[in-house]
């Protein structure tokens, strides 16, 4: 049978599979799956490993590959290669692949987060029970609004005054759960302000709950919490806020977080462990990972697991934006020998995610690290960038407060105008490389690149490089800065008649 990409389904799941009736992970039977305290904490359980799974490999590599960060190296099998060169396609199994999980985690959160109010009305629970399936239906409102986001951020256009009512510009918007074969009641794509109204109620309904079970227990309120908190939470609504442009309400969240005292930024001599161990000062959220639990590698898509190949390498702009002293430089990039043909080429390889040691399987690497998707450095950045135009000393002080603690010997320099503007961008580029924010960041500022194909390191790298994709180009508002619906959603749900995004 023809492999098929269902749609979501008014209240349901978009899901690779001939099961339209297909259950959320975990369960046994939809009507009678959760009927206690411990049937909700085990549906909760299987979204965290659902968030430590989206959280690393291709949801967070593809995007940057796609950008002008690295290149394709000969010998790379032509993986990821669509992305790298260019040429992105609405048919892409890959595309079509994290489109599907998107939708089927959602429909696990819409799940659990009925259920939860099913028996909260039962009147079966103490009041401490009560409370923990109240911590449990927050944590489903975070999942679904952390996986809308990233769903708008990948597959929607940048949100304006001009286009937020602008019909189909949004997503398929599903927040209950009714399976059904009825190609009638798909939804059609919502407006780009109905999508981010739904994240945002979304994420104000977690952070109500998670905050009111934190008043009673708040072991989640600490560096490297594998549970969700209020200021993971917080931390959403700021990246969130940032990328619809609100900049006010991105300042305030940021700032809420940096002056918590809850969390500070990793020493510079302690940076380097952040990545290989996981664990620092200022990690908010961190997915956990086990030898046995593992999520995607991230790792894998830039090194070989016998140390002397790489599928991309970095750009000579991207080894040169680090000044000296700059302790991001050793901790993301280190010289290989790279076997290419035969021969041997020295280069920088990215080895932001060389692979936690505790997280081996084999001898071998496996290039597994936890995923730190909400960290505090982030929220300098964001505060930096937000206070541009209304607060040039604040903004100019979350810029150097964070370059003191990721360059050592920083001397404080104050910028204005445009200056500013550029180092701010600069210092978001160096903090977050590899982390999957570069074509949402061009696009969001109307910018479009050109990847260098000079390695002036070492000239003889342009032998070994692939030659469609290093010196790629975008110009500003490029169509592939947004990706496709999938072509197996377009032709299963006939409300997306008309709807696809422009260019595919």
């Amino acid at each position: 049978m023809k492999r098929v990409l269902f749609t979501i389904i008014l209240a349901s799941v978009l899901a690779v599979s001939c099961d339209m009736e297909k259950r959320p992970y975990g369960s046994l039977d939809d009507e009678t799956a959760i009927q206690s305290l411990n049937d909700a904490q085990r549906f909760r359980n299987g979204l965290y490993s659902g968030m430590r799974g989206r959280t690393t490999g291709a949801y967070v590599f593809t995007s940057d590959i796609q950008m002008d960060l690295f290149q394709g190296v000969i010998n790379n099998g032509n993986r990821n290669g669509m992305f790298a060169n260019g040429n992105i396609l609405s048919s892409d199994t890959d595309i079509e692949t994290m489109w599907a999980n998107m939708y089927s985690t959602i429909n696990s959160a819409n799940y659990l987060i009925e259920q939860i109010e099913r028996l909260v009305e039962t009147g079966n629970f103490s009041d401490e029970e009560l409370l923990t399936l109240k911590r449990y239906e927050g944590e489903a409102y975070f999942v679904r609004a952390y996986y809308y986001y990233w769903l708008v951020d990948h597959f929607c256009e940048s949100y304006t005054t001009a286009n937020a009512q602008t019909p189909a510009k949004g997503l398929p918007l599903v927040t209950v759960y009714y399976p059904t074969s009825d190609m009638s009641r798909y939804p059609g794509r919502s407006s780009l302000e109905q999508t981010f109204l739904c994240i945002e109620e979304d994420m104000q309904a977690a952070y109500t709950a998670l905050t009111e079970y934190e008043t009673v227990d708040d072991d989640a309120v600490a560096p490297n919490a594998i549970y969700f908190s209020s200021y993971a939470v917080q931390a959403l609504q700021a990246r969130v806020a940032l990328l619809k442009g609100d900049h006010a309400t991105a300042l305030s969240k940021a700032e809420g977080i940096i002056t918590s005292g809850k969390y500070e930024l990793t020493a510079n001599a302690l940076y380097a462990d952040l990545w290989s161990e996981d664990e620092g000062s200022e990690v908010i959220f961190r997915s956990f990972m086990s030898n046995t639990e593992l999520g995607n590698s991230t790792g894998t898509a830039y090194l070989s697991t016998n140390l002397d190949g790489a599928d991309y390498i970095p750009t000579f702009d991207v080894l040169d934006m680090y000044p000296d002293g700059d302790v991001r430089f050793d901790a993301f990039f280190t010289p290989w020998e790279l076997l290419v043909d035969g021969e041997y080429v020295d280069a920088y390889v990215f080895h932001k995610y060389p692979g936690n040691e505790s997280l081996k399987t084999g001898l071998a690497p496996n290039y597994r690290n936890m995923s730190k998707p909400f960290r505090l450095s982030e929220m300098y950045l964001i505060a930096a960038e937000a206070a541009i135009t209304t607060d040039v000393t604040k903004a100019n002080q979350y810029l150097n407060d964070l370059r003191a603690k990721r360059i050592n010997g920083h001397v404080t320099e104050n910028y204005a105008g445009q200056a500013l503007v550029q180092e701010i961008r600069l210092e978001r580029l160096r903090e977050l490389l590899g982390e999957g924010y570069r074509m949402s960041d061009l696009r969001r500022w109307g910018l479009g690149f050109s990847r260098n194909p000079d390695h002036p390191e070492n000239p003889d790298i342009d032998a070994i490089l692939v030659t469609t994709g290093k010196d790629l180009s975008y110009p500003a508002g490029d169509y592939r800065f947004v990706w496709p619906i999938p072509t197996g959603e377009m032709e299963a749900n006939p409300q997306l008649d008309g709807q696809q995004n422009a260019g595919y």
